[in-house]
């Protein structure tokens, strides 16, 4: 279940990344600037999905309860 939440995780800041920048560089490769904005509201609705997702199995109890346990193990 964690590798499924890490995966929506991905899925969220890579939508993201697109919805920001078409060409999915934040930086300029030569002059390591900022590229400018070039918002793509569809790409910003795919990564509004994956975040509404993956706070939902976030959130799930049986997932809760299994991380507790794992992290007082090995925490």
């Amino acid at each position: 279940m964690d590798m499924a939440r890490k995966f929506l995780q991905m899925g969220y800041t890579r939508s993201r990344r697109y919805a920001n920048h078409s060409s999915g560089r934040k930086y300029n490769p030569v002059t390591e600037e900022v590229l400018p904005f070039a918002p793509d509201p569809k790409k910003a609705k795919s990564a509004e999905i994956f975040h509404k997702v993956w706070k939902k199995a976030e959130a799930d109890p049986v997932y809760n309860k299994i991380k507790s346990l794992w992290k007082s193990k090995l925490g």
